[in-house]
């Protein structure tokens, strides 16, 4: 067995280690989510927070690790006569990414079912994580229909499955651990919402940190054993507090002026239903006993605040979580109550291991409530620290004109009200990654026939698979209760369901786009198919075009809100270099297709169909270049972006080209037209057709 890396031993990150003993001294405050960008041994706490854990009792030989005290009535492995338990360590199950629907909730044994004809089930990640950790790295990837078990399991401590003639129910309580980079897209707001507390991490700037950090990594990998042995006293001295912290913490006193501010704070910050109120007296709970008290103070209630509250209040989803410390401050002084009584000589935070010095690993001063606000200090692109308070923001600047770009350029404009905007897919059936937007063969779905396998079998349509078996049972001499099945019997089943696409944006900031009132409407339009982007889990790419040539603002990525604050920047002016745009757009499409073929592209370009650069004749260079399109067979739509009486229709001329279709920013709203989709997807097949 392979050595993890000592908890004690991670440099920094008070609030990850503070979030993940929370979770370990009370496993019902539901787990942590812990967000940051790469790099940030995000996976190394957590696996390193396993060995922590105090062993589990079992009953010996059940496969769903059902408590002999009391063991779970409904257990597929039971009854459970009373017997003498086993005891194990705790097990950290992890999820990946590309996991199947069978691997985490169990499946069907076909072996057994065509071999015996027995119905037996196999349990799957979830009867696994049962009592323990379940802990899925890059969990803003997981699969929609994955996301969906995990929803069910963490909301009803048990999972269901029904499937292939199989019913069968099982405990699954789990601590469920999560860790992500914002940069490669947002959780969708069920499953945020499961995660009882949430962590912010980031490398140090304090190059001490750093080169502690660098010293301890390198002596571990030259030899983790006697790295691990040098930290076993302090990991030693942690797990016993965490187990006097789990005794102490029946006895933990929640007062009715804690509840008051907790109730105060959520309603303050104007949260969603009741589930952050219960986590942040859980968590407050926990701190008390953490830090040693039975009583809960205004601290524990911050504190819990800070770490339950940030992913549930209600934002823009483009907006990073995070809380109004002063206004937090101002709730709980307002409904502040009598603090319970300490004795001035006694101290309230008993030192945990490891409470040195900057560089030191331990979990922070005993109470565990570690100093806000002091993590690395926010980019400055190179202004001054003594810049003023009230200086404009650099976003609000006038970005430097590109070469060429002309005369005219404006700064940038914020964008207007999104919108809920009329849903725009790709035609025909394809096989992309799973998603909300386009048709497509997925290995998930609603089943719509079978086929013979092309290789290995993946989903076995098992009702087909019979009935192609069982005209042959005879003449194969059959004569036990299994069923006589040979490879040319198997029948793969296939399935429908959606997938997500490659969003690319090709947007117009030419000068002809500059006025103030019509470039806000262009952004509110763009930001709001880009908040269709991100519910419908596409990825998005975004490309602008302006003065004398186009430029790939975003790369095709999964963070949605990375396109969105790119276009937040985005200055205009200058010429109106369209055919650069669609070739631009040519490339990038090329180069995904080479990347990811089976994800289809959908080309939008927002623009009012002028062309005043690029060559003597830029309009038939513009439509040069659309043609490319065309003949790649990629689904196209213009939003046309021209506002007043006279109209000279270029933006319809340019979606003809491209073989789309055009639609207004009137048009593009949701309750404006019906059958957008049907236009597109019948320009697409006329297109064909022709």
């Amino acid at each position: 067995m392979s050595t993890r890396y000592p908890f004690t031993a991670v440099v920094g990150m008070d609030d990850l280690r503070l979030a993940l003993l929370l979770n370990a001294v009370s496993p019902a405050v539901g787990g942590v989510l812990v967000r940051g960008e790469k790099g940030t041994a995000k996976s190394t706490a957590v696996r390193a927070l396993a060995d922590l854990l105090p062993v589990v009792p079992v009953v010996a030989g059940c496969r769903f690790s059902c408590d002999p005290v009391s063991p779970d009535p409904g257990c597929p492995d039971g009854p459970h006569a009373a017997a003498p338990g086993a005891e194990r360590a705790a097990r950290m199950v992890e999820l990946p990414v590309g996991a199947s629907e069978d691997r985490l909730v169990g499946a069907l044994d076909i072996e057994k079912a065509l071999a015996e004809g027995v119905k037996a089930f196999e349990p799957g990640l979830l009867a696994a994580a049962h009592r323990g950790i379940l802990y899925v790295d890059e969990v803003n990837l997981l699969s929609d229909h994955l996301i969906d078990h995990l929803l069910d399991a963490a909301a009803m401590g048990a999972s269901h499955v029904e499937r292939e003639g199989v019913s069968v129910r099982h405990a699954a309580r789990f601590l469920l651990v999560g860790t992500m980079n914002p940069e490669e897209g947002e959780l969708r707001p069920q499953l945020l919402d499961r995660f009882g507390l949430t962590v912010e991490v980031a490398a140090s700037r304090v190059p001490e940190q750093r080169v502690e950090v660098v010293r301890r990594r390198l002596s571990f990998e030259d030899d983790p054993a006697v790295f691990a042995a040098r930290w076993a006293d302090e990991e030693s001295a942690l797990r016993d507090r965490i187990v006097a912290a789990r005794t102490l913490l029946p006895k933990v006193t929640l007062g009715d002026a804690a509840l008051l501010q907790i109730a105060a704070t959520c309603a303050a910050f104007e949260v969603d239903g009741m589930r952050a109120d219960i986590v942040m007296a859980r968590a407050a709970t926990a701190l008390a006993a953490w830090a040693g008290r039975t009583e809960v103070t205004s601290d524990d209630v911050r504190q819990a605040a800070l770490l339950a509250l940030p992913h549930r209040r209600r934002r823009n989803p483009f907006d990073a979580p995070g809380l109004d410390e002063d206004k937090l401050d101002e709730t709980l002084e307002q409904f502040k109550g009598e603090e319970p009584r300490t004795d001035p000589d006694e101290d309230p935070e008993p030192d945990g291991p490891g409470d040195g010095g900057p560089g030191d690993g331990g979990p922070g001063g005993g109470g565990g409530i570690p100093p806000q606000g002091e993590g690395p200090a926010p980019e400055t692109d190179g202004v001054p620290e003594e810049t003023p308070a009230e200086a404009p923001a650099p976003a609000e600047a006038p970005a430097p004109a590109p070469q060429g770009s002309g005369a005219g350029e404006r700064g940038a404009v914020k964008a207007a009200e999104p919108f809920r905007t009329k849903m725009l897919s790709v035609p025909g059936l394809g096989e992309g990654a799973a998603g909300r937007r386009s048709r497509a063969r997925t290995e998930h779905g609603r089943t719509t026939g079978s086929t013979r396998p092309r290789g290995a079998l993946t989903k076995l349509h098992l009702a087909a698979t019979v009935q192609a078996a069982a005209p042959h049972q005879r003449a194969r001499g059959r004569t036990g209760p299994g069923l006589v099945v040979r490879r040319d019997d198997l029948r793969q089943a296939t399935r429908e369901g959606r997938e997500g696409n490659l969003v690319l944006f090709a947007v117009d900031a030419s000068g002809s786009m500059a006025a103030r009132q019509r470039m806000s409407a262009v952004k509110g339009a763009v930001l709001s198919l880009l908040l269709d982007a991100y519910q419908r889990r596409d990825k998005v790419g975004l490309i602008t075009f302006r003065g004398r040539a186009a430029e790939l603002a975003l790369p095709p990525t999964s963070s949605v809100d990375a396109a969105a604050a790119r276009l937040e920047k985005l200055p205009t002016g200058g010429r109106t270099p369209l055919s650069a745009g669609l070739l631009k757009a040519h490339d990038v499409l090329r180069i995904e297709r080479l990347r990811d073929p089976s994800r289809r592209p959908l080309l939008v370009v927002v623009t009012d169909g002028r062309a005043t650069g690029g060559g003597a004749d830029p309009v038939a260079l513009a439509a040069r270049a659309a043609r490319l399109h065309a003949a790649d067979g990629t689904a196209s739509v213009v939003v046309d972006c021209e506002t007043g009486p006279v109209r000279l229709g270029l933006a319809g001329s340019l979606a003809r080209e491209l073989g789309g279709t055009a639609v207004t920013l009137d048009e593009l709203r949701a309750d404006s037209i019906a059958g957008l989709v049907r236009d597109v997807q019948a320009d697409q097949t006329t297109r064909r057709a022709a």
